[in-house]
Protein backbone atom coordinates (compact mmCIF):
# COMPACT_ATOMS: atom_id res chain seq x y z
CA UNK A 1 0.00 0.00 0.00
CA UNK A 2 1.49 3.53 -0.93
CA UNK A 3 -0.04 7.06 -0.32
CA UNK A 4 -0.48 9.50 -2.88
CA UNK A 5 -1.75 12.80 -2.58
CA UNK A 6 -3.47 13.91 -5.24
CA UNK A 7 -4.26 18.17 -5.80
CA UNK A 8 -7.49 18.73 -7.69
CA UNK A 9 -8.68 22.32 -7.90
CA UNK A 10 -11.77 23.45 -9.24
CA UNK A 11 -13.82 26.21 -10.28
CA UNK A 12 -15.06 26.78 -7.24
CA UNK A 13 -12.87 24.57 -4.14
CA UNK A 14 -9.85 22.98 -3.95
CA UNK A 15 -9.38 19.78 -2.04
CA UNK A 16 -6.35 17.53 -1.24
CA UNK A 17 -6.83 14.40 -1.35
CA UNK A 18 -4.65 11.36 -0.03
CA UNK A 19 -5.05 7.96 -1.89
CA UNK A 20 -4.09 4.71 -1.17
CA UNK A 21 -3.14 2.22 -3.82
CA UNK A 22 -2.50 -1.38 -3.44
CA UNK A 23 -3.01 -4.23 -6.14
CA UNK A 24 -7.04 -4.59 -4.49
CA UNK A 25 -7.20 -1.76 -3.07
CA UNK A 26 -8.10 2.02 -4.03
CA UNK A 27 -9.01 4.42 -0.86
CA UNK A 28 -9.51 8.03 -1.38
CA UNK A 29 -9.54 10.50 2.29
CA UNK A 30 -9.90 14.11 2.04
CA UNK A 31 -7.33 16.24 3.81
CA UNK A 32 -8.25 19.42 3.04
CA UNK A 33 -10.89 21.48 1.56
CA UNK A 34 -10.76 25.23 1.12
CA UNK A 35 -12.59 27.34 -1.29
CA UNK A 36 -11.62 29.22 -4.59
CA UNK A 37 -13.03 32.55 -5.01
CA UNK A 38 -12.58 34.46 -7.78
CA UNK A 39 -12.07 38.25 -7.04
CA UNK A 40 -12.99 41.10 -9.29
CA UNK A 41 -10.25 44.13 -9.08
CA UNK A 42 -10.79 47.64 -11.76
CA UNK A 43 -8.17 44.88 -14.48
CA UNK A 44 -11.59 42.55 -14.34
CA UNK A 45 -11.92 39.16 -12.85
CA UNK A 46 -8.84 37.90 -11.78
CA UNK A 47 -8.35 33.92 -9.62
CA UNK A 48 -6.70 34.33 -6.03
CA UNK A 49 -3.89 32.19 -7.12
CA UNK A 50 -1.89 32.58 -4.18
CA UNK A 51 -4.74 31.68 -1.70
CA UNK A 52 -4.77 28.51 -3.74
CA UNK A 53 -0.64 27.82 -3.62
CA UNK A 54 -1.77 28.12 0.01
CA UNK A 55 -4.49 25.76 0.37
CA UNK A 56 -2.65 23.52 -1.41
CA UNK A 57 0.36 23.54 1.36
CA UNK A 58 -2.02 23.68 3.65
CA UNK A 59 -3.38 20.12 2.22
CA UNK A 60 0.15 18.31 1.86
CA UNK A 61 0.68 19.17 5.25
CA UNK A 62 -3.02 17.46 6.40
CA UNK A 63 -2.08 14.92 3.99
CA UNK A 64 1.19 14.26 5.30
CA UNK A 65 -0.69 13.65 8.56
CA UNK A 66 -2.70 11.07 7.49
CA UNK A 67 0.06 9.36 5.52
CA UNK A 68 2.78 9.20 8.79
CA UNK A 69 4.44 12.20 7.03
CA UNK A 70 5.65 9.96 4.04
CA UNK A 71 3.97 10.65 0.89
CA UNK A 72 4.99 8.58 -2.43
CA UNK A 73 4.20 11.27 -5.07
CA UNK A 74 1.79 14.48 -5.45
CA UNK A 75 -0.13 15.35 -8.70
CA UNK A 76 -2.27 18.75 -9.56
CA UNK A 77 -4.98 18.81 -11.73
CA UNK A 78 -6.99 21.51 -12.48
CA UNK A 79 -9.87 23.22 -14.45
CA UNK A 80 -8.45 24.17 -17.71
CA UNK A 81 -7.63 27.22 -20.33
CA UNK A 82 -6.05 29.85 -17.61
CA UNK A 83 -2.67 30.07 -17.09
CA UNK A 84 0.17 32.33 -15.45
CA UNK A 85 2.79 34.47 -17.04
CA UNK A 86 5.84 34.96 -15.74
CA UNK A 87 8.85 37.64 -15.91
CA UNK A 88 12.79 36.35 -16.90
CA UNK A 89 13.40 35.76 -13.40
CA UNK A 90 10.50 33.23 -12.86
CA UNK A 91 8.23 35.36 -10.80
CA UNK A 92 4.65 35.74 -11.57
CA UNK A 93 3.88 38.85 -13.57
CA UNK A 94 -0.50 39.09 -12.13
CA UNK A 95 -3.18 37.15 -10.94
CA UNK A 96 -4.17 35.05 -13.66
CA UNK A 97 -7.25 36.09 -15.44
CA UNK A 98 -10.34 34.01 -15.10
CA UNK A 99 -12.33 32.41 -18.43
CA UNK A 100 -15.63 34.16 -17.12
CA UNK A 101 -13.65 38.00 -17.72
CA UNK A 102 -14.78 39.86 -20.31
CA UNK A 103 -11.29 41.02 -21.96
CA UNK A 104 -11.70 38.07 -25.01
CA UNK A 105 -15.46 39.09 -26.27
CA UNK A 106 -14.43 40.08 -29.74
CA UNK A 107 -11.22 38.26 -29.69
CA UNK A 108 -12.67 34.76 -31.62
CA UNK A 109 -13.49 36.88 -34.64
CA UNK A 110 -10.10 38.68 -35.05
CA UNK A 111 -8.45 35.41 -35.04
CA UNK A 112 -11.21 34.14 -37.58
CA UNK A 113 -9.81 36.89 -39.88
CA UNK A 114 -6.56 35.45 -40.15
CA UNK A 115 -7.62 31.95 -39.98
CA UNK A 116 -11.24 30.66 -40.29
CA UNK A 117 -13.01 28.93 -37.56
CA UNK A 118 -13.66 26.19 -39.92
CA UNK A 119 -9.20 25.78 -40.24
CA UNK A 120 -8.70 26.41 -36.78
CA UNK A 121 -10.83 23.68 -36.39
CA UNK A 122 -9.26 21.26 -38.86
CA UNK A 123 -5.64 21.88 -37.50
CA UNK A 124 -6.60 21.50 -34.04
CA UNK A 125 -10.26 20.44 -33.30
CA UNK A 126 -10.86 22.51 -30.57
CA UNK A 127 -14.72 23.44 -30.05
CA UNK A 128 -15.70 27.44 -29.98
CA UNK A 129 -15.55 28.88 -26.63
CA UNK A 130 -14.71 32.43 -25.72
CA UNK A 131 -12.15 31.65 -23.10
CA UNK A 132 -10.34 29.36 -24.78
CA UNK A 133 -6.36 29.60 -23.82
CA UNK A 134 -5.82 30.76 -27.42
CA UNK A 135 -8.29 33.97 -27.35
CA UNK A 136 -6.72 34.97 -23.66
CA UNK A 137 -3.06 34.88 -25.56
CA UNK A 138 -4.33 36.67 -28.49
CA UNK A 139 -5.90 39.42 -25.66
CA UNK A 140 -2.91 39.21 -23.71
CA UNK A 141 -0.63 40.06 -27.00
CA UNK A 142 -2.75 42.84 -28.23
CA UNK A 143 -2.66 44.23 -24.74
CA UNK A 144 1.66 44.15 -24.51
CA UNK A 145 1.47 41.36 -21.97
CA UNK A 146 2.97 38.62 -23.71
CA UNK A 147 5.65 40.65 -24.84
CA UNK A 148 7.11 41.16 -21.14
CA UNK A 149 6.50 37.37 -20.16
CA UNK A 150 9.25 35.21 -20.59
CA UNK A 151 7.07 31.52 -19.69
CA UNK A 152 3.69 31.34 -19.55
CA UNK A 153 2.19 28.36 -17.31
CA UNK A 154 -0.69 26.32 -17.12
CA UNK A 155 -2.58 26.33 -13.95
CA UNK A 156 -1.82 23.15 -12.12
CA UNK A 157 1.59 23.61 -14.31
CA UNK A 158 2.67 26.99 -12.27
CA UNK A 159 1.52 25.21 -8.75
CA UNK A 160 4.09 22.37 -9.94
CA UNK A 161 6.28 24.56 -10.74
CA UNK A 162 6.19 26.80 -7.41
CA UNK A 163 6.30 23.39 -5.66
CA UNK A 164 9.38 21.76 -7.57
CA UNK A 165 11.11 24.77 -9.34
CA UNK A 166 10.80 22.86 -12.50
CA UNK A 167 8.40 24.00 -15.13
CA UNK A 168 6.62 22.00 -17.80
CA UNK A 169 3.38 21.52 -19.74
CA UNK A 170 1.10 19.01 -19.43
CA UNK A 171 -0.66 17.58 -22.32
CA UNK A 172 -3.94 16.63 -21.73
CA UNK A 173 -4.29 20.27 -20.51
CA UNK A 174 -2.09 21.84 -23.34
CA UNK A 175 -4.96 20.18 -25.73
CA UNK A 176 -7.65 22.76 -24.40
CA UNK A 177 -5.05 25.40 -25.33
CA UNK A 178 -6.40 25.30 -29.16
CA UNK A 179 -2.72 25.12 -30.27
CA UNK A 180 -2.24 21.20 -30.11
CA UNK A 181 -2.89 19.28 -33.71
CA UNK A 182 -4.42 16.06 -31.83
CA UNK A 183 -3.66 13.83 -34.64
CA UNK A 184 0.22 14.46 -33.95
CA UNK A 185 -0.66 15.21 -30.17
CA UNK A 186 2.37 17.81 -29.88
CA UNK A 187 2.10 21.83 -31.13
CA UNK A 188 0.45 23.11 -33.96
CA UNK A 189 3.71 25.01 -35.17
CA UNK A 190 2.05 26.71 -38.66
CA UNK A 191 -0.90 28.02 -36.59
CA UNK A 192 0.38 29.55 -34.14
CA UNK A 193 2.87 31.20 -36.56
CA UNK A 194 0.02 32.43 -38.20
CA UNK A 195 -1.66 34.02 -35.32
CA UNK A 196 1.74 35.45 -34.29
CA UNK A 197 2.06 33.11 -30.87
CA UNK A 198 5.05 32.39 -29.73
CA UNK A 199 5.45 28.70 -28.81
CA UNK A 200 8.49 29.45 -27.26
CA UNK A 201 6.82 30.63 -23.88
CA UNK A 202 5.46 27.29 -23.11
CA UNK A 203 7.81 25.26 -21.06
CA UNK A 204 8.67 21.50 -22.16
CA UNK A 205 5.26 19.03 -23.15
CA UNK A 206 5.30 16.55 -20.77
CA UNK A 207 2.83 13.25 -20.11
CA UNK A 208 0.76 11.81 -17.70
CA UNK A 209 2.96 9.96 -15.44
CA UNK A 210 5.90 11.58 -16.36
CA UNK A 211 8.13 13.10 -13.17
CA UNK A 212 7.77 16.49 -12.42
CA UNK A 213 10.66 17.36 -10.25
CA UNK A 214 10.35 17.17 -6.47
CA UNK A 215 9.26 19.19 -3.39
CA UNK A 216 11.79 21.84 -3.04
CA UNK A 217 13.56 21.91 0.48
CA UNK A 218 11.36 25.25 1.68
CA UNK A 219 8.25 23.27 0.24
CA UNK A 220 9.03 20.23 2.85
CA UNK A 221 9.77 22.37 5.71
CA UNK A 222 6.59 23.78 5.48
CA UNK A 223 4.40 21.22 5.35
CA UNK A 224 6.69 18.84 7.42
CA UNK A 225 7.09 16.43 4.51
CA UNK A 226 9.99 14.02 4.92
CA UNK A 227 11.25 13.66 1.73
CA UNK A 228 12.66 13.18 -1.18
CA UNK A 229 8.56 13.47 -2.38
CA UNK A 230 8.63 13.21 -6.36
CA UNK A 231 5.71 15.17 -8.19
CA UNK A 232 4.03 13.18 -10.80
CA UNK A 233 2.52 14.74 -13.93
CA UNK A 234 -0.89 13.23 -14.55
CA UNK A 235 -3.98 14.25 -16.23
CA UNK A 236 -3.71 17.70 -15.16
CA UNK A 237 -6.79 19.01 -16.88
CA UNK A 238 -9.38 17.60 -14.55
CA UNK A 239 -11.96 16.09 -17.16
CA UNK A 240 -8.67 14.31 -18.23
CA UNK A 241 -8.63 12.88 -14.78
CA UNK A 242 -12.02 11.82 -14.40
CA UNK A 243 -12.37 10.45 -17.31
CA UNK A 244 -9.49 7.73 -16.63
CA UNK A 245 -11.58 6.91 -13.95
CA UNK A 246 -14.66 5.81 -15.22
CA UNK A 247 -15.63 2.67 -13.78
CA UNK A 248 -16.11 1.30 -17.50
CA UNK A 249 -16.22 -2.70 -17.87
CA UNK A 250 -16.05 -2.38 -22.06
CA UNK A 251 -15.75 0.46 -24.72
CA UNK A 252 -19.36 1.04 -25.51
CA UNK A 253 -19.95 3.83 -22.77
CA UNK A 254 -20.36 7.99 -22.88
CA UNK A 255 -19.13 9.93 -20.09
CA UNK A 256 -20.69 12.72 -18.16
CA UNK A 257 -18.20 14.94 -16.04
CA UNK A 258 -20.65 17.05 -13.42
CA UNK A 259 -19.79 19.88 -11.48
CA UNK A 260 -19.83 23.63 -12.29
CA UNK A 261 -19.23 22.49 -15.84
CA UNK A 262 -20.96 19.15 -17.56
CA UNK A 263 -18.48 17.87 -20.29
CA UNK A 264 -20.79 15.08 -22.10
CA UNK A 265 -18.96 12.50 -24.68
CA UNK A 266 -17.06 9.25 -25.95
CA UNK A 267 -13.56 8.45 -25.63
CA UNK A 268 -12.09 7.66 -28.98
CA UNK A 269 -8.81 6.20 -30.72
CA UNK A 270 -8.63 9.04 -32.91
CA UNK A 271 -10.47 12.62 -33.12
CA UNK A 272 -13.39 13.56 -35.22
CA UNK A 273 -12.13 16.59 -37.35
CA UNK A 274 -14.79 17.18 -39.97
CA UNK A 275 -17.11 20.15 -40.65
CA UNK A 276 -20.31 18.63 -39.14
CA UNK A 277 -18.69 18.19 -35.79
CA UNK A 278 -16.98 21.96 -35.55
CA UNK A 279 -20.94 22.48 -36.53
CA UNK A 280 -22.12 21.05 -33.77
CA UNK A 281 -19.27 22.27 -31.29
CA UNK A 282 -17.63 18.91 -30.23
CA UNK A 283 -14.13 20.03 -28.75
CA UNK A 284 -11.31 16.82 -29.09
CA UNK A 285 -9.11 16.68 -26.23
CA UNK A 286 -6.49 14.56 -25.30
CA UNK A 287 -6.87 11.75 -22.62
CA UNK A 288 -4.47 9.07 -21.20
CA UNK A 289 -2.97 6.75 -23.51
CA UNK A 290 -3.17 8.23 -26.27
CA UNK A 291 -6.35 8.44 -26.23
CA UNK A 292 -9.05 11.66 -27.42
CA UNK A 293 -11.59 13.05 -24.98
CA UNK A 294 -14.38 14.16 -27.76
CA UNK A 295 -16.88 15.53 -25.44
CA UNK A 296 -19.26 18.87 -25.84
CA UNK A 297 -19.01 21.25 -22.78
CA UNK A 298 -22.65 22.35 -21.31
CA UNK A 299 -22.56 25.17 -18.75
CA UNK A 300 -23.33 22.06 -15.82
CA UNK A 301 -24.72 22.84 -12.58
CA UNK A 302 -23.31 26.58 -12.67
CA UNK A 303 -26.49 27.78 -13.34
CA UNK A 304 -28.27 26.04 -10.03
CA UNK A 305 -24.46 27.16 -8.29
CA UNK A 306 -25.49 30.90 -9.41
CA UNK A 307 -29.09 30.13 -8.24
CA UNK A 308 -28.43 29.38 -4.72
CA UNK A 309 -26.11 31.96 -4.35
CA UNK A 310 -28.88 34.80 -5.28
CA UNK A 311 -31.23 32.99 -3.05
CA UNK A 312 -29.00 33.13 0.07
CA UNK A 313 -27.79 29.68 0.10
CA UNK A 314 -31.15 27.33 0.85
CA UNK A 315 -30.39 23.79 1.86
CA UNK A 316 -30.07 21.96 -1.19
CA UNK A 317 -32.02 18.67 -0.05
CA UNK A 318 -35.32 20.60 0.26
CA UNK A 319 -35.06 22.51 -2.47
CA UNK A 320 -33.92 19.39 -4.67
CA UNK A 321 -37.43 17.95 -2.88
CA UNK A 322 -39.47 19.85 -4.25
CA UNK A 323 -38.06 20.67 -7.52
CA UNK A 324 -38.66 16.59 -7.75
CA UNK A 325 -42.40 17.67 -7.09
CA UNK A 326 -42.67 20.63 -9.75
CA UNK A 327 -44.44 20.17 -12.95
CA UNK A 328 -41.95 18.37 -15.49
CA UNK A 329 -40.24 19.65 -18.46
CA UNK A 330 -42.96 22.69 -17.74
CA UNK A 331 -39.94 25.53 -19.36
CA UNK A 332 -36.42 24.76 -20.77
CA UNK A 333 -33.56 26.61 -21.67
CA UNK A 334 -30.62 26.49 -23.73
CA UNK A 335 -28.28 25.16 -21.29
CA UNK A 336 -25.19 25.73 -23.31
CA UNK A 337 -26.09 29.19 -24.18
CA UNK A 338 -23.41 31.73 -23.38
CA UNK A 339 -25.66 33.89 -22.47
CA UNK A 340 -25.42 32.23 -19.15
CA UNK A 341 -21.74 32.50 -18.57
CA UNK A 342 -21.54 35.30 -16.60
CA UNK A 343 -21.95 35.43 -12.85
CA UNK A 344 -24.80 37.04 -11.51
CA UNK A 345 -29.10 37.42 -11.77
CA UNK A 346 -29.35 33.97 -13.17
CA UNK A 347 -32.57 33.15 -11.49
CA UNK A 348 -33.79 36.40 -13.49
CA UNK A 349 -32.12 35.68 -16.53
CA UNK A 350 -33.31 32.13 -16.45
CA UNK A 351 -36.95 33.48 -16.33
CA UNK A 352 -36.25 36.01 -18.99
CA UNK A 353 -34.99 33.00 -21.47
CA UNK A 354 -38.37 31.47 -21.14
CA UNK A 355 -40.76 34.41 -21.26
CA UNK A 356 -38.31 35.19 -24.26
CA UNK A 357 -39.20 31.70 -25.45
CA UNK A 358 -43.04 31.69 -24.98
CA UNK A 359 -42.94 29.12 -22.37
CA UNK A 360 -44.53 29.52 -18.63
CA UNK A 361 -41.83 31.67 -16.68
CA UNK A 362 -41.09 29.66 -13.36
CA UNK A 363 -41.19 32.07 -10.12
CA UNK A 364 -40.40 29.74 -7.43
CA UNK A 365 -37.20 28.60 -6.51
CA UNK A 366 -38.66 25.03 -6.95
CA UNK A 367 -39.76 25.87 -10.30
CA UNK A 368 -36.05 27.19 -11.22
CA UNK A 369 -34.36 24.36 -10.07
CA UNK A 370 -36.98 21.77 -11.69
CA UNK A 371 -36.14 24.08 -14.96
CA UNK A 372 -32.22 24.02 -14.57
CA UNK A 373 -31.94 19.92 -14.04
CA UNK A 374 -34.60 19.31 -16.88
CA UNK A 375 -32.51 21.72 -19.00
CA UNK A 376 -29.25 20.12 -17.97
CA UNK A 377 -30.67 16.69 -18.69
CA UNK A 378 -32.27 17.66 -22.08
CA UNK A 379 -28.51 19.27 -22.45
CA UNK A 380 -27.23 15.41 -21.40
CA UNK A 381 -29.39 13.59 -24.40
CA UNK A 382 -28.71 15.93 -27.06
CA UNK A 383 -25.08 15.69 -26.40
CA UNK A 384 -24.41 12.05 -25.95
CA UNK A 385 -27.28 11.40 -29.13
CA UNK A 386 -25.07 13.99 -31.15
CA UNK A 387 -21.41 11.96 -30.19
CA UNK A 388 -22.83 8.99 -31.01
CA UNK A 389 -23.58 9.97 -34.51
CA UNK A 390 -20.68 11.95 -35.28
CA UNK A 391 -18.22 9.73 -34.50
CA UNK A 392 -20.21 6.12 -35.09
CA UNK A 393 -19.87 4.88 -31.70
CA UNK A 394 -22.96 3.50 -30.37
CA UNK A 395 -23.00 3.27 -26.48
CA UNK A 396 -25.33 1.35 -24.13
CA UNK A 397 -24.61 3.13 -21.07
CA UNK A 398 -24.03 6.81 -19.70
CA UNK A 399 -20.92 6.84 -16.75
CA UNK A 400 -22.00 9.90 -14.53
CA UNK A 401 -18.59 11.21 -12.45
CA UNK A 402 -18.23 13.94 -10.36
CA UNK A 403 -19.75 16.43 -8.50
CA UNK A 404 -23.24 16.08 -10.15
CA UNK A 405 -23.32 12.54 -8.62
CA UNK A 406 -24.90 13.49 -5.17
CA UNK A 407 -27.54 15.08 -7.86
CA UNK A 408 -29.83 11.92 -7.92
CA UNK A 409 -32.80 13.77 -9.50
CA UNK A 410 -30.02 15.35 -12.03
CA UNK A 411 -28.87 11.51 -12.64
CA UNK A 412 -32.38 9.95 -12.80
CA UNK A 413 -33.67 12.62 -15.26
CA UNK A 414 -30.42 11.90 -17.52
CA UNK A 415 -31.24 8.10 -17.49
CA UNK A 416 -35.01 9.26 -18.64
CA UNK A 417 -33.73 11.73 -21.53
CA UNK A 418 -31.03 9.57 -22.47
CA UNK A 419 -33.16 6.49 -22.67
CA UNK A 420 -30.04 4.31 -21.35
CA UNK A 421 -29.22 3.27 -18.05
CA UNK A 422 -27.10 6.06 -15.91
CA UNK A 423 -23.88 4.78 -13.80
CA UNK A 424 -23.09 7.36 -11.15
CA UNK A 425 -20.17 7.46 -9.00
CA UNK A 426 -17.35 8.27 -8.67
CA UNK A 427 -18.39 11.48 -6.49
CA UNK A 428 -14.46 12.49 -6.72
CA UNK A 429 -13.37 10.84 -10.06
CA UNK A 430 -10.70 13.61 -10.89
CA UNK A 431 -8.80 13.09 -7.82
CA UNK A 432 -8.83 8.95 -8.23
CA UNK A 433 -8.06 8.84 -12.01
CA UNK A 434 -4.90 11.61 -10.47
CA UNK A 435 -4.23 9.16 -7.89
CA UNK A 436 -4.17 5.90 -10.29
CA UNK A 437 -1.91 7.99 -12.80
CA UNK A 438 0.46 8.52 -10.03
CA UNK A 439 -0.18 4.79 -9.06
CA UNK A 440 0.35 3.19 -12.22
CA UNK A 441 3.84 5.29 -12.85
CA UNK A 442 5.27 4.20 -9.96
CA UNK A 443 4.87 0.68 -10.13
CA UNK A 444 1.31 -0.16 -9.77
CA UNK A 445 0.62 -2.28 -12.74
CA UNK A 446 -2.00 -2.42 -15.22
CA UNK A 447 -3.57 -0.85 -18.08
CA UNK A 448 -6.42 1.89 -18.11
CA UNK A 449 -9.04 -1.03 -17.91
CA UNK A 450 -7.03 -2.48 -15.03
CA UNK A 451 -7.11 0.81 -13.57
CA UNK A 452 -10.43 1.27 -14.44
CA UNK A 453 -11.63 -2.07 -12.62
CA UNK A 454 -9.94 -1.35 -9.67
CA UNK A 455 -12.77 1.80 -9.39
CA UNK A 456 -15.65 -0.27 -10.80
CA UNK A 457 -14.73 -2.94 -7.65
CA UNK A 458 -13.95 -0.59 -4.77
CA UNK A 459 -16.05 2.63 -5.17
CA UNK A 460 -19.78 3.01 -4.46
CA UNK A 461 -22.09 3.94 -7.29
CA UNK A 462 -25.40 4.23 -8.37
CA UNK A 463 -27.31 2.72 -11.31
CA UNK A 464 -30.83 4.23 -12.75
CA UNK A 465 -32.74 2.75 -15.68
CA UNK A 466 -34.69 5.03 -17.80
CA UNK A 467 -38.07 5.09 -16.78
CA UNK A 468 -41.16 7.15 -18.55
CA UNK A 469 -42.56 8.47 -21.41
CA UNK A 470 -40.05 9.27 -24.07
CA UNK A 471 -41.97 11.59 -26.46
CA UNK A 472 -42.13 14.18 -23.85
CA UNK A 473 -38.43 14.60 -23.69
CA UNK A 474 -38.71 14.42 -27.56
CA UNK A 475 -41.01 16.97 -27.29
CA UNK A 476 -39.24 18.99 -24.73
CA UNK A 477 -36.01 18.75 -27.04
CA UNK A 478 -37.92 20.29 -30.29
CA UNK A 479 -39.20 23.24 -28.17
CA UNK A 480 -35.48 23.98 -28.02
CA UNK A 481 -34.49 22.95 -31.25
CA UNK A 482 -37.25 25.50 -32.86
CA UNK A 483 -35.46 28.54 -31.12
Amino acid sequence: MRSYAAVDLGASSGRVMVGRVGPDTLELTEAHRFPNRPVRVPEGLRWDVLALYAGVLDGLRAAGGLAGGRLDSVGIDSWAVDYGLLDTRGALMGNPAHYRDTRTEGVAEKVWATVPAAELYTATGLQYAPFNTLYQMTADREAGRLALAERLLLIPDLLTYWLTGEQGTELTNASTTQLVDPRTRTWAHGLAARLGIDLGLFAPLRQPGDPAGTLRPEVLAETGLTGPVPVTAVGSHDTASAVAAVPATGERFAYICTGTWSLAGLELDAPVLTEESRAANFTNELGLDGTVRYLRNIMGLWLLQECVREWGDPDLGTLLQAAAEAPALRSVVDAQDVAFLAPGRMPERIAEACRASGQPVPGTPAEITRCVLDSLALAHRRAIEDAQRLADRPVDVVHVVGGGTRNALLCRLTADACGLPVVAGPTEAAALGNVLVQARAHGLAGDRADLRRLVAATQPLARYEPRGDAGRWREAAARLAER
